[in-house]
């Protein structure tokens, strides 16, 4: 069905921004990238706060959530700061995790504390 991983993580992406926006989410910005930190998979807006949120997916029997590692967290921390910092914003944020695995979705909010 995909040609490649770059493929599915796209498809898996619109899966997750569909289910965000279908839970209250208003999508900002997909695959954001904050030259030397990092990227961004999706920044969306809910209730006054900045969710910036990481997406992972898998097809077989491997858990996607082991992909989230110290050193992915520490780039997404610091990319979320960078954003807040370019764009002038002053509110609350969080980061946040969407799990995808075979077609099932668990969003897991504020993974950082």
């Amino acid at each position: 069905m995909f040609a490649n991983t770059k493929e599915y993580g796209n498809y898996a992406e619109s899966q997750a921004s569909r289910f965000l926006q279908e839970s209250g989410f208003v999508i900002v910005e997909r695959n954001y990238y904050a030259r030397k930190l990092g990227e961004i998979d999706i920044i969306a807006h809910k209730g006054g706060v900045v969710h910036f949120i990481e997406v992972k997916s898998s097809k077989g029997s491997f858990d996607p959530i082991y992909n989230i590692t110290p050193s992915k967290l520490h780039k997404l921390i610091n990319s979320a700061h960078y954003y807040l910092k370019t764009h002038k914003l002053d509110m609350a944020f969080c980061i946040d995790a969407l799990i995808i695995r075979d077609g099932d979705i668990e969003f897991i909010e504020n993974i950082t504390l």
